[in-house]
Formats: C-alpha cells, sequence, structure tokens
C-alpha cells in the first residue's frame, strides 16, 4: 500500500516538473522569436533591455528574503522554479517593451506592437485618418438618419428654416419697394440715387462668407439666431432714421445679418435628411424664398401706396408709409428668431465636433418626434455608438488671464476670423478645389444674368411708362388767368409764357408740372405740396407764400421781388394717392414671383428623377435662350410676359444649384463653401444692377446678349460637376 502511494507521489511530481520544464523552454523560445522580430524590425535601434537589472534583483532577493514560504519546495512558484539566469524575464519588459516610457523609444521611436503616438505623425497622415474616419461615419449616419426617419421633426424644422429664408427674399426686394420713396422722402441727389441697393448687396455678400464661415466653428443654430437678430434689430432700426447715410448704414448691416441665411438654412437642412428625400425637399424649402417675394409685393401695394398712414412729428421728423412696410417686412424675421430657440443644434455639426453624445441625444429626439408622430411610441433608438472623426488639434495662442476684457474680445474675434479664413482655404483643397471653382463659376453666372435682368426689366417697364406718359402731356401756351383759386390737383402739363394775377393755390399739389417763362403777380400759395415740378424763368411779384414746399431748388432761374415765404415744408414731399404707377409696379413684381411657383414644382417633383445636374444646366441654358424673346418687347404687357417666363425658367437652376452645394461639400466646410458661392452671388449682383442698369434706355442688344452669354456659359460649366444623386452626406 506504501509502495503504491509512493509510486504515485513520484509520477505526480515527475509529472510536475515535466509541465514546468515544458513551460519554461516554450517561454525561452518565444522570447527568442520576439527577439529575432524586434532586431529584424529594428535594427537600427539600440536600448537595454535589462538596464536596471541589478536594482531589480536586489528588489527581488529582498522581496525574497522577506518572504521564507519560498524557500518551501512545495511553495515554490512556477514562475521562479528551476529558471536560468540567462532567461529571466521581468515584469514591465515583457517582450523587450520599455516599462517606463508609454512605448515611446530615444529619437521618437515606437516599440514593435505599439500604437503610433499622434504626437508623432505628420499632418498629412492625420488628415488621411480623418478623412477615413468620416467616410465611415457618413455611411452610418446615412443608416441612422434612415431609422430616425422622415417626419414631424423635419417638418417642425422645415417650416422654421421656411421662415428665415422667407427673410432672405423678403430683403431682396424692399429694397426695390423702398428705393423710390426713400430718396425721395430723404431728399437724395441724382448722384446719391441707387446705392442703396448696392450698399445691401454689399452687406449679404460679407455677411455670407462671414456667417457660413462662422456655422462650421460655432454651430448651426448659433450662427442663424445671432445673424438673424442683427438683421431683424437693424431693420426695425431703420425704419425710424431720417438720414439718409444713417438708413444706408442700417440696412446695410441689416443685409449683413440676413446673409448668413442661405448658406446656413440649407447646410442645416442637409444634415438632417436621408439621401432619398435630401434633393425633394431642399427644392420645396426653396419656395420659401418665393413666399418672402410674394409676401414683399403683396406689403408694398397694401401699404406703400397708402399716403395716409404715416405720421410726423413737426417737419423734421416724418414718418411715411414705407416706413411702416420696412416695419412689417422685418416680422418673418423676428418669428424666425422666437422660432429657432426651441429647435436643436445639427447632429452632423455635432459628431464633426467630435460630441458624440450631444449628438445622440439630438438623433435620439429627431427619432422619438418622429416615431411619436406615426403612432409607433414603443420603437426604440437601437443606436448606441456613432463614429466619430480623429479631432485635429489646431495651435492656439494663449491670453493673459488678467488682459483687458476688450483685448480679449478683439483676440477672440481674430481667432474666429484665421478659423475661417483657414477653412476657407480647405475648399481650394484636393479634392473639392475644382467643385469649388466650377461652383463659384455657375453662382456668378446665374446671379449676374438673374438680378441683372431683374433690374432691367422693371426699369424698361418705367422707361415705357415715362415715354407713354410724356407722350399725354398738356401743353399750355400764352395763357392769362386772373381773380382764380385753384385748390386741386395739376398733373403732366407745360404751361409757357403764362400770366397769373390775383390767382390763389390753396391746399393743391403740382404733379409733374413746369412753369416757363411764367409771370405770378399778387398770387397767394398756402398748403402746396409739389412732386417733379418746377419753375423755370418764371417771375414773382408781390405773392405769398405760406407753408408750401417751394424753394430754390425748384425755382431755375427765376426771379422772386418783393415777395415772401412762411413756414415752408421742410424736407422732401411725396405722396401716393391714387398713384396708378406704384400699384402697377408692385403688381408687375408680384407676377413676376408668382411665376415661378410651377417652376418651383417642377423642380422639387424631379430632382432626385432626372437629377440636379440635368436641370442646372438645362434650366440656365433655356433661360438664356428665352433672353432672346425681348427683341419682341415693344409693349408693357409683352415685357412682363418676358419677365414671368424669365423667372419662371430660371428657378429650376437656383434650386439645383442650392442642393448641389449642400450636397458637393464635407460637413466641415459645407457652411464655409456655401458662404463662398453665396458671396460670389451678391457680388454678381451688384456687377448686375449697376451694368445692366446703366442700359437702360439705351439699347437692348448689350443687355440681351450678355445674360444669354453669361447664362449659357454658366449652364454648361454646370453640367462639369460631378453628380451628387447618390451620395451620401460627408
Amino acid at each position: 500500500m506504501d509502495e503504491t502511494h509512493n509510486n504515485r507521489t513520484s509520477l505526480a511530481k515527475g509529472a510536475k516538473d515535466i509541465a514546468k520544464e515544458a513551460k519554461r523552454q516554450a517561454a525561452k523560445n518565444f522570447n527568442k522569436a520576439v527577439d529575432r522580430a524586434t532586431d529584424e524590425y529594428s535594427s537600427h535601434r539600440s536600448y537595454n533591455r535589462f538596464q536596471n537589472e541589478d536594482e531589480e534583483e536586489n528588489n527581488y532577493n529582498s522581496y525574497a528574503d522577506n518572504n521564507p514560504a519560498n524557500d518551501d519546495d512545495g511553495a515554490s512558484s512556477d514562475a521562479t522554479e528551476g529558471h536560468d539566469d540567462e532567461d529571466e524575464i521581468y515584469e514591465g519588459e515583457y517582450q523587450g517593451v520599455p516599462a517606463c516610457n508609454d512605448g515611446k523609444l530615444k529619437d521618437g521611436k515606437v516599440a514593435l506592437g505599439q500604437p503610433v503616438s499622434d504626437s508623432l505623425k505628420s499632418q498629412k497622415e492625420l488628415e488621411n485618418e480623418r478623412q477615413a474616419d468620416e467616410e465611415e461615419l457618413a455611411q452610418q449616419y446615412e443608416l441612422i438618419m434612415q431609422e430616425c426617419g422622415h417626419g414631424r421633426f423635419q417638418w417642425q424644422l422645415f417650416f422654421v428654416l421656411g421662415l428665415a429664408l422667407m427673410s432672405d427674399g423678403v430683403e431682396v426686394f424692399v429694397v426695390g419697394f423702398v428705393l423710390p420713396s426713400a430718396e425721395t422722402d430723404m431728399c437724395v441727389p441724382n448722384s446719391g440715387a441707387g446705392w442703396l441697393g448696392s450698399i445691401v448687396y454689399l452687406g449679404m455678400m460679407f455677411g455670407a462668407f462671414f456667417w457660413g464661415g462662422l456655422s462650421d466653428k460655432v454651430g448651426r443654430k448659433q450662427c442663424l439666431l445671432i445673424a438673424m437678430s442683427v438683421n431683424g434689430f437693424f431693420a426695425f432700426l431703420s425704419s425710424f432714421v431720417q438720414g439718409y447715410s444713417m438708413f444706408l448704414l442700417c440696412r446695410m448691416v441689416s443685409g449683413f445679418g440676413i446673409g448668413g441665411a442661405v448658406p446656413i438654412v440649407f447646410s442645416w437642412f442637409a444634415e438632417v435628411l436621408a439621401r432619398e428625400k435630401r434633393g425633394e425637399h431642399l427644392s420645396w424649402l426653396c419656395m420659401f424664398w418665393m413666399i418672402g417675394g410674394i409676401y414683399a409685393s403683396a406689403m408694398a401695394w397694401a401699404i406703400i401706396p397708402h399716403y395716409g398712414w404715416s405720421f410726423s412729428m413737426g417737419s423734421a421728423y416724418q414718418f411715411h408709409s414705407w416706413r411702416v412696410f420696412v416695419v412689417v417686412c422685418a416680422l418673418p424675421c423676428v418669428s424666425a428668431v422666437v422660432a429657432l430657440t426651441f429647435m436643436p443644434e445639427s447632429p452632423r455639426f455635432f459628431l464633426e465636433m467630435g460630441k458624440h453624445d450631444e449628438a445622440w441625444m439630438v438623433l435620439k429626439q429627431i427619432h422619438d418626434t418622429n416615431m411619436r408622430a406615426r403612432g409607433e411610441p414603443e420603437r426604440v433608438f437601437t443606436v448606441n455608438r456613432i463614429k466619430i472623426p480623429k479631432q485635429l488639434d489646431e495651435l492656439v495662442e494663449m491670453q493673459n488671464e488678467s488682459a483687458n476684457p476688450v483685448l480679449k474680445v478683439l483676440y477672440k474675434i481674430k481667432a474666429e476670423l484665421r478659423g475661417i479664413w483657414l477653412t476657407f482655404m480647405r475648399c481650394f483643397n484636393y479634392p473639392v478645389k475644382d467643385n469649388t471653382v466650377k461652383l463659384a463659376v455657375v453662382w456668378f453666372t446665374l446671379s449676374f444674368g438673374y438680378y441683372g435682368l431683374s433690374v432691367w426689366f422693371p426699369d424698361v417697364i418705367k422707361h415705357l411708362q415715362a415715354d407713354d406718359y410724356a407722350s399725354r402731356v398738356k401743353i399750355h401756351n400764352n395763357e392769362r388767368i386772373e381773380d382764380f383759386t385753384f385748390n386741386f390737383t395739376l398733373e403732366n402739363q407745360i404751361h409757357r409764357n403764362g400770366v397769373f394775377l390775383n390767382d390763389r393755390f390753396i391746399s393743391m399739389r403740382f404733379k409733374s408740372v413746369t412753369f416757363i417763362d411764367s409771370s405770378f403777380l399778387n398770387c397767394y400759395f398756402e398748403d402746396v405740396s409739389s412732386v417733379g415740378s418746377y419753375f423755370k424763368n418764371c417771375t414773382f411779384v408781390d405773392s405769398f407764400f405760406y407753408n408750401t414746399d417751394i424753394d430754390d431748388a425748384k425755382l431755375t432761374n427765376s426771379m422772386v421781388i418783393n415777395s415772401s415765404f412762411h413756414h415752408n415744408k421742410t424736407g422732401c414731399q411725396m405722396t401716393f394717392d391714387d398713384d396708378y404707377s406704384a400699384y402697377w409696379v408692385y403688381f408687375v413684381n408680384f407676377l413676376g414671383t408668382l411665376a415661378v411657383l410651377p417652376g418651383n414644382i417642377v423642380s422639387a417633383l424631379l430632382m432626385d428623377k432626372i437629377g440636379r445636374l440635368s436641370m442646372l444646366g438645362g434650366s440656365m441654358v433655356l433661360s438664356g435662350i428665352s433672353c432672346f424673346f425681348l427683341w419682341f418687347g415693344t409693349s408693357e404687357s409683352m415685357m412682363i410676359f418676358m419677365l414671368c417666363l424669365y423667372n419662371g425658367l430660371s428657378i429650376s437652376a437656383w434650386n439645383s444649384l442650392d442642393v448641389v452645394t449642400a450636397e458637393l461639400y464635407p460637413t466641415d466646410r459645407r457652411g464655409t463653401g456655401f458662404g463662398f458661392c453665396n458671396a460670389m452671388c451678391k457680388l454678381a449682383a451688384v456687377l448686375g444692377n449697376l451694368i445692366f442698369g446703366s442700359l437702360v434706355g439705351i439699347t437692348k442688344a448689350i443687355p440681351i446678349l450678355l445674360a444669354s452669354a453669361v447664362l449659357v456659359g454658366g449652364g454648361l460649366v454646370g453640367l462639369r460637376l460631378p453628380d451628387t444623386r447618390a451620395n451620401v452626406l460627408m
């Protein structure tokens, strides 16, 4: 029995010794293989694996002395029993990895099997990694948006952003509607006329670039809120200022604010739409620009011609009906600001900035809102983790905490402007460089033709109206009127060599009336207003003027003998009572804006069917061809028909261009790229206003050929853009 027990004990001990020896030999062979691999891949690199061998051996001996249990044979550990000194492996230095340098070696080298630190990578390598992350995120984000569905949330954001886009359309039309009234009310000389239209477009140009770039840094919602607030405040303020210079300044700052609407609105809305819904619903969003034009035209027709809707505080402060119109046109902007406060930030922007949790919460809100609207509140948002692109560190200059607060603000502005500029320069890096250049050309040509002809059409109609008005002028020669009371309106008349003796002009108005070589003897003028009326080479003897607007500017080469002026009206007098031409101008603009409705509907329904590029190029080419029909525009009705035809054909190009621009740029440059393109649009609008406006009444050939050439050329360039219909949003 004892012999059997001893045999079993010897067998167990032998098996244990064999297992320990096999384990020791396996570890030894493994270490040799690792050392060979290390020498092969890092033969130029040398470091001492056992640089602290003596110290660690002393520590080990000290540990062994303090643990006498290790001397017992049965308590020996497998790691120490039977080891050889040459095969000794210390903890923390397994496989030759240094223990205390976080995987980094001398001269910036990295040990085998360890990830390379970002600090050791080149900028190009980091950008390539971020590009790969963005491509992966784009695919995942598309799947997430499909899971969230298209429903109540998108429609809520659709109407909120639509109000902001509507405000942009209103701003453009306000310029044309208040321009004649504001310049007349503020006594603007001919040299200053026309600056209002250009200054507003310049403000919108800088605003588009600034707010679009800033939205890529601080977010779509915050930038749009600030931009719309700036627009609303200064638009409201402009209705109260009296001087033309201050009015120009307020409208320029107002334009600077509204300039951010278009690039931010389309960038934001595109980022919450799935691929199959993006083209159609971005096109529907474009309709709000048309609604803004219709709203402005209707309000102008209802308010501006009604002179009785005004009040005055003495003769120095006048608040005419056109100022009421400016206040009313600020209401869509105020409504947009209020509605925007209830909407969340773009989740795609959050992901781009590395804010995973914030993006997840917004996406969950989109999912839950849509599911509740569908009657499926039990549906659970299944997404747990979303890919975050690698965040590239930017060099930031530290500012002293004790610095002047004003200097801190200036430094912050400088830093933001520098960031916008750097992002803008990235729009000219591969692979988006060619797209940026082509988009800029298309935006410029389409805007130049559209805004140029939009100015030229109304001016041509006014020119035709002026010719017709002048053809109906009544001419009176050598008349003599004595002891007569004029208490009615004289309009569109010319009086030559007339004599007015003991006549009374009381509570009346002169409209486009010219007196030439006439004499006024012992006449009485009281409460008289004149619009476009002048006295040339006339003589006033023993006459009395009370509360009239007849001044030196209207008395051209005239003599005033023994006559007196009392309580003259200051400022330029204006009235629109029964002004047929004012109603006609607003009605024409209303028809031109309404004409884009069929084009909006067609482009929205066919955007995803026939493609963005086909619609863009085809619409621009057809618009250019339609310009040739202007040769036959010899009457008001024909010109109005041409205006409606041109607007209806060109609107599809605008819609498809908005969609293509939003889809071509990656998220980190979408606002900047869109803002730059929209800035080119406003620059073209300024040039179009100046060039086409100077050709009114001179020739038809140059405006027609110029508009046709730029539209057809821009359409052909647009066909060279890449098709984005099947692309996910990068």
